[in-house]
């Protein structure tokens, strides 16, 4: 297996360090589901026996609330209430935290959760160098916070590394709130959203289960093989 070196960059060496961790869980070779939080999401009914998982910071509670097991990986970020969904069950959590690897695990001693198999550290200047270097957009002039959402920069990263078919879910430009509230927040980096979606719309192993993301961003439409 190959390992970084003192002469990789930055990224390559990130990708190798992910490659690692993904690969002792089997996601690397799978296609992936990544399940975002968009109110209604369409999960076609035999697709996870095929693909892996992805839930996008507490969209875990909408799987479990239509009867889905254990998340193969799941990503969140620092700022999202653990409160909003205290049962999440995943393989592997990335956590975008600002804390030392070694620490993370004591992070989790008095937070809700069913189960977490590994968490691993998710930094954010690498996030927004994996969204950069896979769709080519500089986001730092685009929309209200110049970066993309989570659901998208894992499309990224799925990319990055490989994943052989990446199949977005719950993932939306034009629908207002979450899958697991009603509280109808305003979806926010709509723009820097659709600037790298709408990039990435060539790209054959990206695909959505959303029409309405599909005729939106030019991204196909997955049908089952």
């Amino acid at each position: 297996m190959t390992v970084p070196s003192p002469n990789d960059t930055p990224l390559e060496a990130f990708r190798l360090q992910h490659l690692r961790w993904l690969n002792k869980l089997g996601l690397v070779d799978r296609p992936w589901l990544i399940l975002g939080s968009a109110p209604s999401p369409t999960i076609p009914e035999t697709i996870f026996e095929t693909h892996a998982r992805v839930d996008i910071n507490n969209a875990g509670r909408t799987a479990q609330a239509m009867g889905y097991g254990r998340a193969d990986l799941t990503v969140r970020a620092k700022k999202k209430s653990w409160e909003e969904h205290r049962h999440t069950d995943t393989r592997l959590l990335l956590w975008i935290h600002t804390v030392p690897a070694l620490v993370l695990p004591l992070l989790l001693i008095d937070k809700p959760y069913d189960h977490i198999g590994k968490v691993r550290p998710l930094r954010r200047r690498d996030r927004e160098r994996v969204v950069l270097e896979v769709s080519g957009i500089a986001l730092d002039k685009i929309g209200d916070l110049g970066k993309v959402t989570n659901g998208v920069a894992m499309a990224c990263y799925g990319l990055l590394l490989g994943v052989p078919e990446i199949v977005l879910s719950g993932i939306s430009l034009s629908k207002m709130g979450h899958s697991y509230d009603e509280l109808g927040r305003r979806r926010r980096q709509v723009d820097e959203d659709r600037a790298v979606l709408t990039a990435l719309a060539r790209e054959p192993r990206l695909a959505t289960t959303e029409p309405d993301l599909a005729a939106e961003s030019g991204i196909r439409l997955w049908t089952a093989p």
